[in-house]
């Protein structure tokens, strides 16, 4: 470049091209900088709001806090309107929630497979009858509809897209995610990831067997923790409706089973229910009045 400017126009031309060139050079150098800044800036915002990043990265913060606050408010397929509220645990999974319907309030308390319900009336001064979900050993598969839960049927999935900053319903700051799930899709959650141990992958795969399609928009908070979580989830029962709201991460106690002395078990309760309609039908017989037809 330099001899074709020093032929053009000679020694004081090539001079001052040497010099328009040096900080014409010198400014490209620096718009070049600062494209490339900017496409870093827009690539590092990028892979913040990467879906995939952002739910692993919620997710094992999630993990490590173990229990959280919820409010979920359910519409089943058969368009009934139940609710829960109090706070949820996982890994394991547990909870100790008020359970709200068209009935009178109650509670239920839950610790890995076992699960107590509060008794309308106490049976043989006990308020609680307790049932283990687990079978032949082997634990009970179910969806704890936990902030972790939720997490976890998202990681790893490239169909989750990023709709961008806003305030939830309740006013919290929040990064707005969206994602149209298959039964295949949640049933490959985390391959890509590897957030998740084994065990708790292959129980995530059981659990999700039935749900033929997943539509979810989740909310995750400027702390890194999931806010709320809106899912529409199908099965041969039909759809249900979910809205959950989840705070105070890793700031509510660890949940407590009641009273051992305020317990009877489910297989002890229908022993007794089972004795009480004998005594009756006995009752009936020897009154001449025909008896309860237990056999029918």
């Amino acid at each position: 470049m330099h001899n074709a400017v020093l032929t053009r126009a000679g020694i004081a031309a090539a001079g001052t091209a040497l010099l328009v060139g040096g900080l014409t050079a010198c400014g490209g150098d620096k718009a070049g900088e600062g494209a490339a800044q900017a496409e870093g800036g827009r690539t590092a915002d990028a892979k913040a709001h990467s879906p995939v990043e952002a739910v692993k990265a919620a997710y094992l913060k999630t993990v490590a806090a173990k229990f959280a606050k919820a409010e979920l408010s359910i519409v089943g397929s058969d368009g009934r309107t139940t609710g829960q509220s109090g706070s949820k645990g996982w890994y394991p999974a547990g909870h100790d929630l008020i359970l709200k319907s068209e009935k009178p309030d109650t509670r239920s308390v839950m610790i890995g497979d076992v699960i107590y319900s509060q008794l309308r009336e106490p049976v043989e001064g006990k308020s609680w009858m307790s049932m283990d979900l687990a079978k032949d050993g082997k634990p009970g598969v179910r969806l704890n509809d936990d902030p972790a839960e939720y997490l976890a049927m998202l990681l790893g999935q490239e169909k989750l897209t990023h709709v961008g900053p806003e305030k939830t319903a309740d006013g919290i700051d929040a990064e707005h995610y969206r994602g149209s799930l298959t039964n295949e899709d949640l049933i490959k959650a985390d391959e890509s990831t590897k957030a998740m141990s084994e065990a708790n992958r292959q129980y995530l795969r059981e659990a999700v067997k039935h749900i033929t399609a997943f539509e979810v928009d989740l909310w995750i908070g400027k702390d890194g923790y999931p806010v709320r979580a809106d899912t529409v989830s199908t099965d041969a029962k039909g759809t249900t409706r979910t809205t959950a709201k989840f705070s105070d991460f890793g700031a509510v106690a660890p949940v407590q089973a009641p009273p051992a002395d305020q317990v009877i078990s489910f297989d002890d309760l229908m022993k007794e229910t089972d004795r009480k309609l004998k005594e009756a039908d006995k009752t009936l017989r020897d009154a001449g009045l025909g008896g309860l037809d237990l056999d029918s």
